[in-house]
């Protein structure tokens, strides 16, 4: 494998960091509702920041598959909108810095730039690592969110509730290698997955946003702003509730899918994951098939990806 240290570049040195924690939120192939997105925008927006370091993304990004946008105007070509992968320096709301790390999944040489990251949590002394990830399920916007929290030690999970049994397989992404091989290396990670619905995975969704953040604060202290993701948020939610309000079909097939939640819940609050009453449900497939085609019409307002 060709040096990790040459995929990235060094900003200047950033001084005591005093074992951070890394926040890593990577959108890419899996990222519903832009939810990993939309925090690390949250948290360079509203927080102040410095570079620490910056990957080479012509070496990382497929821009085939992946294409950056540029404006032309009337006769010439005025701007590109390059891709940005960096590693941040992030102060808190009470001054305490963290690392951030975000932009484009890379799409190439994931191992060197697993190993890129790692050499550069050994330099700074990382302390715990906390990757953010959003998927689709079968979930009403009406019910509060769930979240799968995961780590390299079980003794990071301790208190949560671990609705999973036995092993599945599912498509990789980087954020998760991330985690594998910092576990391999003897290094702590962990990482939260936001449930979103899966008939808004395609559009922005900050509540999952939030959701994502707060766990972040549950596990290492620090404070994050949110309060510009609960006013986009609750736009979303009227939009939606308006949208859906104006089909009886549709709003049917939320009902079903809250009976769905709730007998789920139920049946996890009894020790058991099987609903005594969900063979009488259609699947999440079947009941979310209509939301899927009606809310994917949807007019562009403040529940898009702009937010």
């Amino acid at each position: 494998m060709l040096d990790p240290e040459e995929l990235y570049q060094l900003g200047e040195e950033p001084g005591d960091l005093a074992r951070p924690i890394l926040v890593h939120a990577l959108p890419g192939f899996v990222d519903a509702g832009s939810a990993g997105r939309l925090a690390a925008e949250q948290l360079l927006a509203s927080l102040d920041h410095e570079v620490v370091a910056r990957f080479d993304v012509d070496q990382l990004v497929d821009y085939r598959s992946r294409r950056p946008t540029m404006v032309f105007a009337e006769d010439h070509y005025a701007d590109y909108a390059a891709p940005e992968l960096a590693l941040y320096r992030v102060y808190d709301e009470l001054g305490t810095s963290f690392l951030l790390l975000t932009g484009p999944e890379p799409d190439l040489q994931w191992e060197r730039f697993v190993g890129a990251v790692t050499r550069l949590v050994e330099r700074f002394d990382v302390r715990l690592s906390v990757g953010l990830l959003a998927i689709p399920m079968a979930v009403p916007h009406t019910r509060p969110l769930g979240v799968t929290a995961h780590a390299t030690d079980a003794s990071l999970l301790t208190g949560r509730p671990n609705p999973w049994r036995g092993e599945m397989q599912v498509p990789a992404n980087v954020g998760a290698l991330l985690e594998l091989r910092l576990g391999e290396a003897g290094h702590q990670a962990m990482g939260f997955a936001a449930h979103v619905p899966h008939y808004l995975s395609q559009t922005g969704f900050p509540a999952a946003a939030i959701t994502l953040l707060e766990e972040v604060t549950k596990v290492t202290g620090l404070v994050l702003p949110t309060a510009e993701l609960v006013e986009a948020a609750e736009e979303v939610r009227l939009a939606v509730d308006s949208q859906v309000g104006g089909s009886e079909e549709v709003l049917g097939v939320v009902h079903a899918l809250e009976r769905q939640y709730d007998a789920y819940a139920g049946a996890e609050a009894r020790g058991s994951l099987l609903a005594t009453d969900a063979a009488e449900l259609p699947s999440g497939d079947e009941i979310g098939a209509e939301l899927e085609r009606y809310l994917a019409e949807m007019d562009e307002g403040p529940q898009s990806d702009e937010r």
